[in-house]
């Protein structure tokens, strides 16, 4: 396959920065919150993770797309993230076991981007400004114009998303004589991490974000698990008031990042949104309980507010982020619950916490 000469793209910044690329995917216009990701590998599984639904995702790497794509690569049914935005985009591929390029898989799922750009340039932009809204399109070349569109682009501050991406119906990822039942709620739940309660002897009964903590318990689970999702933690207060309820069955229960802060929002401990969020596969994190470091793959753009938590006597602090001192992993002390901030499924990046899926069978186990 010979490369040919894309067509024109731009991606305007709500501060009205400009930026002059190429155009891959299909042509189109999308918008959504600026963030970027310091991974390597694995954007094939980022873009279909639901925590960054609505979302225009930059890619730190130089080059995307040289190893193709695959359906075993996707974390849920649908590309999530609005748009994409590289610098050196192949639209040949190298992985032999790969079934299509990046861009036929784009053009597929609809997904619009933009390539040849420097994204060292809008990384530092972002690290400098904070995240922001930005537009990408293809069909629309007047910055002014899409500067327009934009102000219709709602900013992720108090925005609740978890329910436009969770299950519509409940769900059951089935295992061969489980050892134990859980119930998910689904925020926007990825599909690596019913992999690793499977592989645990975990079978999961996945039910819709604003199921209600009686319609869980009619299936009599051996504890409850807490998804990652996307959105303002702060807006999704329905979850906040079914954790609330779970904790006061003394339930185990487990929670993954919008889990995590939610968990904590049960306690009384506020979240806040971050100047530029963690999204990479290798932030070093601090477990305080072995002393060890766990290098992590994450994914949020919210905390929990690490002050609320060190002053609450119910609550103890257990990872640590080694970068800013971010508040990483949380434990309830008269209850059976905990979560992390970041990704133990790590699909993609390290296995290092994966730990945390057996720490969740054991605390099941104790209180059978």
């Amino acid at each position: 396959m010979k490369y040919t000469k894309l067509d024109p793209a731009i991606l305007v910044l709500a501060d009205g920065t400009v930026f002059q690329g190429n155009a891959i995917g299909v042509k189109g216009t999308a918008g959504g919150e600026l963030c970027f990701n310091t991974g390597m590998t694995g954007y094939q599984e980022i873009y279909t993770d639901p925590s960054y639904h609505g979302q225009l995702l930059v890619h730190t790497l130089t080059h995307i797309g040289n190893y193709g794509t695959m359906p075993t690569e996707e974390e849920s049914g649908e590309v999530q993230i609005a748009g994409l935005i590289c610098d050196k985009f192949s639209s040949v591929y190298s992985r032999m076991q790969a079934h299509e390029s990046l861009q036929d898989w784009m053009i597929k799922k609809g997904l619009v981007g933009i390539s040849n750009l420097d994204t060292r340039q809008i990384v530092r932009h972002i690290r400098s400004k904070g995240a922001m809204n930005a537009i990408i399109s293809s069909e629309e070349l007047d910055a002014q114009v899409l500067l327009e569109r934009l102000a219709n682009v709602p900013p992720m501050l108090n925005l609740e998303l978890a329910s436009k991406v969770s299950t519509k119906e409940p769900y059951i990822n089935k295992v061969e004589n489980p050892e134990f039942r859980i119930a998910v709620l689904d925020l926007g739940i990825k599909r690596a991490m019913l992999h690793q309660m499977a592989a645990r002897g975990i079978e999961a009964h996945v039910y819709p974000a604003k199921t209600s903590f009686q319609e869980m318990e009619t299936m009599q689970p051996d504890g409850y698990f807490i998804s990652n999702g996307p959105g303002d933690p702060a807006s999704t207060t329905y979850a906040t008031e079914t954790i609330k309820e779970i904790l006061a069955a003394n339930k185990p229960l487990f929670g993954i990042c919008m889990g995590h802060q939610l968990l904590a929002q049960a306690n009384g401990v506020s979240t806040y949104k971050m100047h530029h969020g963690h999204r990479g596969l290798n932030h070093p994190v601090l477990n305080l309980n072995t002393q060890r470091s766990e290098i992590t793959s994450q994914n949020h753009g919210f905390a929990v507010n690490a002050d609320d938590v060190r002053n609450n006597p119910d609550l103890e602090i257990t990872h640590l982020n080694l970068n800013d001192g971010t508040v990483e992993g949380i434990r309830v002390k008269n209850k059976p619950a905990f979560s992390v901030q970041y990704h133990p499924e790590s699909s993609p990046g390290p296995h290092d916490s994966r730990y945390l899926f057996d720490q969740f069978k054991e605390l099941m186990l104790g209180t059978k």
